[in-house]
C-alpha cells in the first residue's frame, strides 16, 4: 500500500506564503514587475489607469517570440552583423533619423517608429530631457521602471543620485540634456541585446547631430562602447579622455566616461572614482572657449 503524503499543517502553508511573499518582493526591487501580465500584450500608450486593473495569469499557447533578432556572439552594434532582417530594420532606423531637422520631428519620429520591438514592452516612449541649448550632453544605457512611467530618463533612484553627481561641480539637472542610447524600457530591466542597440543607435547619432554638443559623458559603458568603437569595459573607459566624431560631420566632440548610477548604487564605494571623473568634467567645462 503506497503510504499517503502528510497533510500540510497550517504552520507549513504560512512558510509558503512568506516564502512566495519574499520572492515577489524580491523581483519589485529587482525591475521585474510584468510576471502576472497578460502574455504579448503591448501596453505602449496604456492609459495609467490600467496599472490599477486585475491582472491574470495564463499559460502560453504557443512559444513566445523573441523581442530582438539575434546577432551572432561577439557581434557589435555598430557593424553589419545581425541577420538580414536586423540589418534592414537598422537601414530603416538610419533612413528614419536621418530625415528629421529638428529634436521634435526626431522625437515624433522615434514615437511612430515600429523597428524596435522593446516597443511592444514599454508604457511609453522615453527620449531626453533638459536643456538643449547646453554644452553638455549625458548619455546612459536604458529606461528602468520609474523612467518608463514617466517618459523621461533618469527620475528614478539613478535620476537621484544623477542629480547630486551633478550639484557636486555646480550643475543642475535643468542646465543639461539628457538620453539614453534605448528609448524604450527592456522588459525587467535587463541589458538591451546588440541588435536592440544598433537599431537604435541611428536616432541617437541624428540627436548628437542637431543638438550639437562639446563636451559628452557616457554614464556605464554600453553607450560609450557604440559611439566611441571601443571594446573595453567602463573600469578601463573612465578616466580617459575620448573624441566622438558624428557621422558626417568635421567637428569632433570630447568625450567621457564614468560608471552609471545604478552601479554606484550597487557599489557605493567606486562614488570616490566618479568624483573624480567629475571634477575632471568641471575642468573641461571651464576650459571651453566661449561660443562664437
Amino acid at each position: 500500500m503506497q503510504e499517503q503524503p502528510p497533510i500540510p499543517t497550517a504552520h507549513d502553508l504560512d512558510g509558503v506564503r512568506r516564502g512566495v511573499a519574499a520572492w515577489a518582493d524580491w523581483y519589485v526591487r529587482m525591475g521585474v514587475l510584468d510576471g502576472l501580465g497578460e502574455i504579448g500584450t503591448s501596453r505602449y500608450g496604456a492609459a495609467e489607469s490600467a496599472a490599477s486593473a486585475p491582472v491574470g495569469i495564463r499559460e502560453p499557447s504557443a512559444p513566445l517570440p523573441s523581442l530582438s533578432v539575434p546577432v551572432r556572439p561577439g557581434a557589435a552594434a555598430r557593424g553589419g552583423a545581425a541577420p538580414r532582417e536586423g540589418r534592414d530594420r537598422i537601414a530603416h532606423a538610419r533612413a528614419v533619423a536621418a530625415a528629421c531637422g529638428s529634436l521634435a520631428a526626431l522625437e515624433a519620429a522615434l514615437d511612430r517608429f515600429d523597428g524596435c520591438a522593446l516597443k511592444e514592452t514599454a508604457t511609453r516612449l522615453c527620449f531626453a530631457d533638459g536643456d538643449p541649448n547646453s554644452p553638455l550632453m549625458l548619455i546612459g544605457e536604458a529606461p528602468g521602471a520609474e523612467e518608463d512611467r514617466q517618459g523621461k530618463p533618469f527620475v528614478g533612484p539613478s535620476g537621484q543620485l544623477l542629480e547630486r553627481m551633478l550639484a557636486a561641480i555646480g550643475l543642475e539637472r535643468s542646465r543639461v540634456w539628457i538620453t539614453n542610447i534605448i528609448f524604450w524600457r527592456p522588459p525587467g530591466n535587463r541589458p538591451p541585446t546588440t541588435t536592440e542597440v544598433a537599431i537604435c543607435q541611428p536616432f541617437l547619432e541624428r540627436q548628437i547631430e542637431l543638438l550639437r554638443p562639446r563636451l559628452i559623458l557616457f554614464l556605464g559603458g554600453s553607450a560609450a562602447r557604440a559611439l566611441l568603437e571601443v571594446d573595453d569595459g567602463v573600469t578601463k573607459l573612465r578616466g580617459r579622455r575620448f573624441t566622438y566624431r558624428p557621422p558626417g560631420s568635421q567637428t569632433p566632440v570630447p568625450a567621457f566616461v564614468t560608471f552609471h548610477p545604478a552601479y554606484l548604487l550597487r557599489q557605493p564605494l567606486h562614488k570616490r572614482l566618479v568624483w573624480r571623473d567629475m571634477l575632471s568634467l568641471q575642468q573641461e567645462l571651464e576650459r571651453l572657449p566661449p561660443e562664437r
